[in-house]
């Protein structure tokens, strides 16, 4: 028994980061109803396909909506209105992913739902929040990336922003969203009243640069990633190409580090520079770079291998998913039916997890 058995969830969402968010949530017992328009969630049709025993589906739909059931609504019609208002009645939380002012448009604002079902839990997940210059503003993902700073430093050795490889923002939201939405049913068993969540993928981003925007929050510069120390500007928090064009990181600026690697190397005079300003660290950058150049990757590996320093391969997905980490932690499984899939992150100690499939179109059962 998950620990959100007896909770009933309307998922009203496509695409990322409400099918994740609900997802989870599935996997923790909840009941999620997956609402979907005739032709579907758009996702479903995003390439690429697995065979599994329901048939072809997409590894993307799969990997988002798993463990839930589907039903198909016309809402713009009156015998599609009638069934959401049917589901509302035994719904605990509803989550929907639509522009700002459709969901009234519609009839199922938050007003009109809580009339339906006074204590429900209603989460609006949106790309900009319910209000503000930028509420109807069009965007998915890298948009908001874009406008909330984060983009400016996702850039090359020239500068120039490159198009993110982790749907941050999407991610966010879905994270955001799910939190609340605990926080308010933990809050409803103690009041019993419902709540309404605004939650913005930009303002779930927002607070992710703290460590890197210090400066810009603080109301100064922004960060220039050749001068801030988690963002190329340091040494030891930096990427390196090796001799066969693959690359590793140095994931760890901490002076033992340092120590450590300058030591085996023989440049033990170079720690100080270590240790200065992220941005005045050209020389350690150099000497690293011309280093690192002189072996292979693997080589690399073999011989970081007894070295007390925070060091990695940079591994491609294929290499990743392939690694002796991810089947020892069980990350990456396929199930009976067939399919592949990418493990739940939340496990509780004694508690065994296995994936349930996806449904398909309209499958409630």
């Amino acid at each position: 028994m998950g620990k959100l058995t007896g909770i009933t969830v309307l998922d009203l969402t496509q695409f990322l980061p409400g099918p994740i968010m609900t997802m989870m949530m599935a996997e923790q017992g909840a009941q999620v109803i997956k609402v979907e328009p005739p032709a579907g969630d758009p996702a479903r049709e995003q390439e690429p396909f697995e065979d599994t025993a329901q048939g072809p589906q997409s590894v993307w739909f799969a990997n988002c909506n798993r463990g839930k059931h589907s039903e198909t609504l016309n809402l713009k019609s009156e015998s599609g209105k009638a069934r959401l208002r049917q589901l509302i009645g035994s719904a605990d939380v509803l989550v929907e992913g639509f522009r700002p002012g459709v969901m009234a448009r519609l009839g199922f604002d938050y007003s009109a739902v809580k009339s339906i079902k006074p204590d429900i839990i209603y989460c609006s997940l949106t790309a900009f929040g319910q209000d503000g210059a930028l509420a109807h503003h069009p965007a998915h993902d890298m948009a908001v990336q874009a406008m909330s700073g984060f983009l400016s430093v996702n850039d090359g050795p020239d500068g120039a922003p490159v198009v993110p490889g982790v749907a941050s923002s999407d991610m966010a939201a879905g994270l955001t969203g799910l939190s609340a939405v605990l926080m308010a049913l933990l809050g409803r068993e103690r009041s019993g009243e419902g709540a309404y969540i605004d939650c913005a993928m930009f303002d779930s981003l927002l607070p992710w640069c703290a460590h890197t925007a210090s400066a810009a929050i603080a109301d100064g510069d922004s960060p220039r990633s050749s001068a801030q120390r988690s963002l190329g500007g340091a040494a030891f928090y930096q990427v390196y190409e090796t001799r066969d064009q693959k690359y590793i990181a140095l994931g760890g600026r901490e002076v033992k580090f340092a120590r450590n690697l300058l030591n085996a190397l023989g440049r033990e005079d170079l720690l100080p520079i270590a240790q200065a300003p992220a941005g005045e660290q050209g020389e350690l950058i150099a000497f690293l770079r011309q280093t690192f150049a002189s072996k292979t990757r693997d080589e690399w590996t073999d011989w970081f291998a007894d070295k007390d320093v925070a060091f990695a391969p940079v591994l491609n997905f294929r290499e990743a998913l392939d690694e002796p980490h991810i089947a020892e932690r069980g990350l990456w499984v396929e199930t009976d039916g067939g399919g592949h899939h990418i493990a739940s992150p939340i496990r509780f100690a004694g508690e065994n997890w296995s994936p349930r499939p996806a449904p398909q179109l309209g499958e409630t059962q």
